[in-house]
């Protein structure tokens, strides 16, 4: 899908990430938000922005977006991820509620 139509918490996520803003990276979730990266769970607002300084805008991430779709609920964007820490392309599972990220799963694609 066109990277103008993504969802604008989905888009937040991005641009806050390459902006290096971290206020602006912990606003894109809900203050109850579920991040789930590879199995690692973190909740809530602290959470997010603990798991921001370790593994996302601490370690200088910048996202491309490759694609994007609808699975149901959920958003998957693919994205392209260069930094200081973890390079390469995979998905995102977002799950929106009230205009933010309610849950964010990174993990690989079922079967890879």
């Amino acid at each position: 899908m066109p990277a103008e139509d993504l969802p604008a918490p989905v888009a937040a996520f991005i641009d806050a990430t390459n902006a290096g803003d971290s206020a602006a990276f912990v606003a894109a979730f809900t203050p109850d938000a579920e991040l789930d990266d590879w199995g690692r769970v973190v909740h809530g607002s602290e959470g997010v922005a603990s798991w921001n300084e370790t593994d996302n805008i601490g370690v200088r991430s910048h996202f491309d977006l490759v694609d994007w779709h609808r699975e149901g609920d959920e958003v998957v964007a693919e994205l392209r991820v260069s930094g200081d820490g973890f390079n390469g392309t995979g998905p995102m599972r977002f799950t929106i509620r009230d205009g933010r990220i309610a849950r964010l799963v990174i993990a690989p694609t079922p079967g890879h």
